[in-house]
């Protein structure tokens, strides 16, 4: 790999990293950029998925103090989880590339879509938690967020605080901090599932993954002083481009 290319995957991985840091969506950057050094739709999925798993994990680890009390909910929703996510791993090896690559504009769209309503995800979680609506079956939707999130990671932590939120009338940050837990372990458990069955070029994941991990501690130093709705509305205004490139390219 050229010089040239390890800095533009570094640059997309530190810009990833904080992105999902302070707003979320950094799928949406380092896949486009694993596609323009040449990786298959599939492998540049694969690769994204498993670089990208140690973030998931300094997120939960920075908020676990909010998970006191929430034990007896937490360990079967994990599981769910986990579950979930290892059948978006195992879709994600079935589908053909042809398949993945017809998909692509339409997943980076439903991300783009995911990322866009999340401050309105976030203020109907905060008015259901003032009403104190009563608790609802959460497994079908954290699972459902989960295969997604194993299948195409752009948006699952969205999908999942919905799925919460509808579930549990808890405070916003207790739910967000099993949200972050539930997005490691489906994540952890497509990307081991990945590791595992397709091959992967471990340069690039190790190149990937600590950008991704240096952007990300970046970020969470920066979160407060930067506009995360600005920030988040760039990165959609690029996944639609993107979209639309692969669109065009498509006719």
């Amino acid at each position: 790999m050229y010089t040239a290319q390890l800095l533009l995957l570094a640059l997309a991985g530190f810009a990833a990293g904080g992105i999902n840091a302070l707003a979320g969506g950094g799928t949406l950057i380092s896949f486009p950029a694993l596609l323009a050094l040449g990786l298959p739709p599939v492998a540049a999925n694969i690769t994204s998925t498993v670089a990208l798993c140690p973030g998931y994990l300094g997120a939960a680890l920075a908020q676990r103090r909010e998970l006191r009390g929430q034990q007896s909910r937490l360990w079967p929703l994990l599981v769910v989880a986990a579950t979930g996510g290892l059948l978006g791993a195992w879709l994600l090896l079935h589908t053909g590339e042809h398949a993945f690559t017809a998909a692509v504009p339409w997943l980076i769209l439903l991300a783009c879509l995911l990322l866009a309503l999340q401050e309105r995800v976030r203020a109907a979680l905060l008015a259901r938690t003032a009403a104190r609506a009563a608790p609802r079956w959460p497994w079908l939707l954290v699972g459902a967020g989960a295969v997604y999130g194993g299948y195409f990671g752009a948006g699952m932590s969205v999908v999942l605080l919905a799925a919460l939120g509808i579930a549990y009338a808890d405070p916003l940050p207790r739910l967000n901090a099993l949200k972050q837990f539930l997005a490691l372990a489906a994540n952890l458990s497509a990307a081991i599932w990945l590791a595992w069955r397709a091959p992967l070029n471990w340069p690039v994941v190790a190149v990937l993954a600590m950008s991704a991990a240096l952007g990300g501690t970046c970020g969470g130093q920066l979160a407060g002083r930067m506009s995360a709705l600005l920030l988040r509305r760039t990165v959609i205004l690029l996944g639609v481009i993107i979209a639309l490139l692969y669109f065009w390219r498509a006719c």
